[in-house]
């Protein structure tokens, strides 16, 4: 199974769109890093991705986006593949 790690905080309707997302995906576990919590790590995440909003999405260490970078990698038939890894 990947592996995926997503920028979060604690209200964001977009990270739980995601999270749905690619649970119905059958993906069981998500690393969730929280940069409400510890400030720096919001630091590193816009180091990262060049973005400051959340969800930012790693899936086996390649950066996704947000919740509608990953809905249209689905969209487009291309998601599932990437969860095989």
């Amino acid at each position: 199974m990947a592996n995926i790690i997503m920028y979060t905080t604690e209200v964001c309707p977009y990270c739980i769109r995601a999270e749905q997302l690619l649970q119905r995906k059958g993906v069981t576990a998500i690393n969730k890093i929280r940069v409400d919590l510890q400030p720096e790590l919001r630091i590193k995440m816009v180091e990262l991705t060049g973005r400051r909003t959340v969800p930012q999405i790693f899936i086996n260490e390649q950066h996704i986006g947000g919740f509608d970078d990953l809905a249209a990698l689905d969209h487009a038939g291309e998601l599932n593949a990437l969860l095989a890894n």
